[in-house]
């Protein structure tokens, strides 16, 4: 039976699961965003952000726990570099999983996950519409609602 084991194998075993997810986290920390399958995402949301969440301290302890997770003196460089000052002040969601279109091939299920505070698209976007003046719709203008009244009641009058 499979009591309280919540998490997905992945159909691999534990080193191997271990050492792939490893290599993705550190995919992701270096270049911001991967596209893979929709169940390695949801996986690597897991394992990836308590890591992001532990670079935002900086000191020896923490740089030495993250490295025996990563492997990789350049990912951790990175992690304490740019992407520990962008995520700072975020109490945690450091990922976006994306949903795509299904692989051709056997039909999975495919995704993109990023960091969110690097996908220069959605943060142009969401600085746009915060410019933009707020107002409240609280009915309509009755400007507006004239001219639809008049043409409403000159085709009546036609058909008569």
């Amino acid at each position: 039976m499979r009591h309280g084991k919540t998490f997905n194998h992945l159909g691999r075993t534990a080193s191997h699961r271990k050492s792939m997810l490893s290599n993705m986290a550190g995919s992701l920390i270096l270049h911001k965003r991967i596209t893979t399958t929709l169940a390695k995402a949801k996986e690597l949301r897991k394992y990836v952000e308590p890591i992001i969440s532990k670079s935002k301290e900086d000191n020896t302890h923490s740089r030495r726990t993250v490295f025996s997770y990563l492997k990789s003196k350049e990912v951790v460089k990175e992690l304490f570099g740019p992407v520990a000052q962008k995520v700072g002040d975020r109490p945690g969601g450091y990922t976006r999983i994306l949903k795509l279109v299904n692989r051709k091939g056997d039909n999975a299920e495919m995704s993109i996950i990023e960091l969110v505070d690097f996908n220069e698209a959605m943060l142009a976007e969401k600085a746009t519409k915060s410019d933009a003046k707020k107002t409240t719709r609280r009915g309509r203008k009755p400007a507006a609602a004239k001219p639809a009244a008049e043409s409403n009641d000159a085709p009546a009058t036609e058909e008569n």
